[in-house]
């Protein structure tokens, strides 16, 4: 599922082709993409009004709209893309949702697996009452991230897929973190040292910021909304190396199951205390 640095690689690719574009025509192939309102009168409120900007907020595409949020949650495999109606691309087939919009062109929402919503609502709030903080935000800081570890006596690895605890990391990014400040997946969160906290919540920023930078990682089916790759792939740590040497030790990085998701780590290099 697209993290917080594929999900910001989305909005910022969408924003040319879509921000200043007003939606004259709604098409879907199965109403159950559109979680909220309903189908009826999703299209409804949807036309006629103009996108003025994109952002995001957790897992999820944020596009203010006129009156509304019209927000997007990619799942596994959804990808969001603004094309001509003449124009093929790769993903056509697997369209669910398609906005028209007045210079002739098209946002399209493909979802192979069709896990993906849209939603219209007036905030996010409506939508994921319950978010955490966003990490990468200044009001973010080690005493806010120690405040929340305070009486967490479950798994790290666990608590920093809840996104209620800290929004947008999932499975990739938490194991970067993790690799990157030395801590084991499975310690208790109430157990991490001061200074422990304080290297999670460094690494934390830095794994995000960097898959960023590098635009995400397509290992599975995350693309860019021009349908090229992220390269965030080609710099992981731990993610995905099962087996391989460990760039800073050189012992293997080894693969365990956390909260029934994938978990990568070097025993050597994230000890279990």
């Amino acid at each position: 599922m697209p993290e917080l640095p594929e999900v910001e690689t989305v909005v910022r690719g969408l924003r040319l082709p879509f921000v200043g574009r007003t939606v004259t025509g709604v098409w879907t192939d199965r109403a159950s993409v559109i979680a909220m309102p309903s189908p009826e009168l999703f299209a409804a409120r949807i036309v006629g009004q103009t996108v003025q900007a994109i952002n995001r907020r957790a897992k999820y595409i944020l596009c203010q709209m006129d009156h509304d949020v019209f927000a997007v949650h990619l799942k596994m495999t959804g990808r969001l893309y603004v094309a001509a109606p003449d124009e093929t691309h790769p993903d056509d087939r697997w369209v669910r949702l398609r906005l028209e919009l007045d210079n002739g062109k098209r946002l399209c929402f493909s979802d192979s697996r069709r896990f993906g919503r849209v939603y219209l609502a007036g905030s996010v709030n409506e939508i994921a009452p319950n978010l955490g903080p966003e990490p990468l935000e200044d009001d973010f800081t080690i005493a806010v991230l120690e405040q929340r570890l305070q009486g967490r006596h479950r798994a790290i690895k666990a608590l920093l897929l809840d996104q209620s605890f800290v929004a947008g990391v999932g499975n990739i990014y938490a194991d970067e973190s993790l690799h990157r400040a030395g801590i084991h997946p499975l310690r208790l969160a109430d157990s991490l040292t001061p200074a422990e906290i304080e290297r999670l919540y460094s690494t934390i920023r830095a794994s995000l910021s960097d898959g960023i930078d590098h635009e995400g990682a397509s290992i599975n089916w995350y693309r860019k909304p021009d349908g090229s790759k992220g390269e965030s792939q080609e710099h992981f740590y731990a993610y995905d190396r099962e087996g391989k040497p460990c760039l800073t030790c050189g012992q293997a990085i080894v693969k365990i199951r956390v909260a029934q998701r994938g978990t990568h780590f070097c025993p050597h290099c994230q000890p279990e205390k």
